[in-house]
């Protein structure tokens, strides 16, 4: 469900964060979804509870989220989504982000795309 780059220059927390608002506000997750426990989602991860702790945190502030104390965290009942221009601009960042790392690497744009399209097929995305 998310996946953590722990060589990014974007914190942990803050990838866990950024993952679970897009699912939210782009419907992946529905309101009333349960989100795994923060033990079970550090432990999966490969994290410390504190870490995603501090993103269920944030996501609770946001009320994108809400507490359910030992029934959970689930999605809020009306969580906000996002306007077609701000997912367009989400796209766009992170396509800006993708270039400008294989820039640096050196790599060509034809493996690139190559490497974007496993990627999407990976996650069994009907964009690929």
């Amino acid at each position: 469900m998310l996946r953590v780059d722990p060589e990014s220059a974007v914190p942990v927390y803050e990838q866990i964060r950024v993952q679970l608002l897009t699912m939210i506000a782009t419907g992946s997750l529905a309101p009333g979804t349960r989100l795994p426990t923060i033990r079970q989602l550090a432990t999966d991860l490969g994290l410390a509870k504190g870490t995603v702790s501090k993103a269920y945190d944030a996501l609770l502030r946001a009320g994108l989220v809400t507490s359910r104390g030992r029934h959970g965290t689930v999605v809020a009942a009306s969580p906000p989504v996002l306007a077609a221009r701000e997912v367009a601009e989400r796209l766009r960042e992170a396509a800006l982000q993708l270039a400008l790392t294989a820039q640096q690497l050196g790599v060509p744009a034809a493996e690139v795309h190559r490497g974007l399209d496993e990627a999407l097929a990976s996650l069994g995305s009907s964009a690929a």
